[in-house]
């Protein structure tokens, strides 16, 4: 099998518009042994990893989610009992996962008729869940294409236009706010619900909210994930609105005002040019997050003040 089937006709209709199912053949690849991911995990920064206890409810407010008192490399060899969450970022930065996530996106992209120049910053993000975890309500900002590797894993997606579910500030970004998102039960309603199977995978367009859960077995998945040009130019705008509240100032949402829009895209190139050379650093990374976020842009890097049941 190809590492990707996806219909074209299913693909040109609705690739990066609406949420829909396809296959892919990684599931026995060695990346995804439990051996590897810990191989990988001890090769990353800390600040690439984060971990809690899967043991949550869909709506669970950020506070109240429970940390977890090990090593991240120790989740990962107790996976099938630590009932724990975990996703592992930027895996890109590994050569061996770069190499797979750039032919995964790119074979995907042409199925739907698109072309390299089409997209960039291509980014890997690897789940590994024990059995009947949650992963809460929240939406992410980028295109995506979930595939399922190991155990079975179910994902609730909802319309990413609906207001009544995501408002416009909740869609700005910021370091300062937590992930998860107000999530009603009312909203269930609204939801379509993607059963996956290894073997099994779904695309995720641009802010799609969505919450997922894993079956009675530990699971690992894998987020591929890329941005068009008008992806990054809203993330750029939508991360100057959330900046700029986060100091008292609200922002009109992308598109009320394109001057405006411009000059915000310009003001964040501006900063990030002189940002992005001291990055490279992991502790100069915490150091600006809480510099110009405050303490609670690094929250999944504090001490771990709520242990997990183990």
């Amino acid at each position: 099998m190809s590492i990707v089937c996806i219909d074209p006709v299913v693909a040109r209709e609705k690739f990066l518009k609406r949420p829909f199912e396809l296959k892919h053949g990684l599931s026995d690849h060695p990346l995804f042994s439990l051996q590897r991911l810990v191989e990988l995990a001890k090769s990353l920064p800390r600040d690439r990893i984060e971990y809690n206890s899967g043991k949550v409810a869909v709506g669970v407010k950020p506070e109240d989610v429970p940390k977890i008192d090990m090593p991240a490399e120790d989740v990962i060899r107790t996976i099938e009992t630590a009932n724990a969450w975990m996703v592992i970022k930027y895996v890109n930065e590994d050569l061996a996962y770069n190499e797979l996530l750039k032919a995964f996106v790119e074979e995907a992209n042409a199925a739907a008729g698109k072309k390299p120049g089409d997209y960039s910053d291509l980014q890997g993000f690897i789940f590994v869940s024990s059995a009947n975890s949650i992963t809460p309500f929240h939406f992410d900002a980028e295109e995506n294409i979930l595939i399922q590797i190991k155990g079975d894993k179910f994902v609730r997606t909802f319309d990413n236009d609906d207001r009544k579910l995501v408002s416009e500030e909740t869609l700005e970004l910021t370091p300062s706010r937590h992930r998860n998102t107000k999530y009603e039960p009312w909203y269930e309603k609204r939801a379509a619900l993607h059963a996956l199977k290894p073997g099994d995978a779904v695309h995720m367009p641009y802010m799609v909210p969505h919450w997922v859960s894993t079956g009675n077995s530990y699971s690992i998945s894998m987020a591929m994930t890329w941005k068009t040009p008008e992806v990054l130019r809203l993330n750029k705008i939508r991360l100057v609105n959330g900046t700029l509240r986060h100091y008292g100032l609200p922002q009109k949402p992308p598109g009320i005002s394109p001057k405006l829009d411009a000059l915000k895209v310009m003001a964040h190139d501006a900063l990030r040019a002189v940002l992005d050379p001291l990055r490279k650093s992991e502790s100069i990374r915490r150091f600006l997050r809480g510099l110009i976020y405050g303490r609670n842009a690094n929250y999944y890097l504090e001490g771990q003040a709520k242990k997990a049941g183990m």
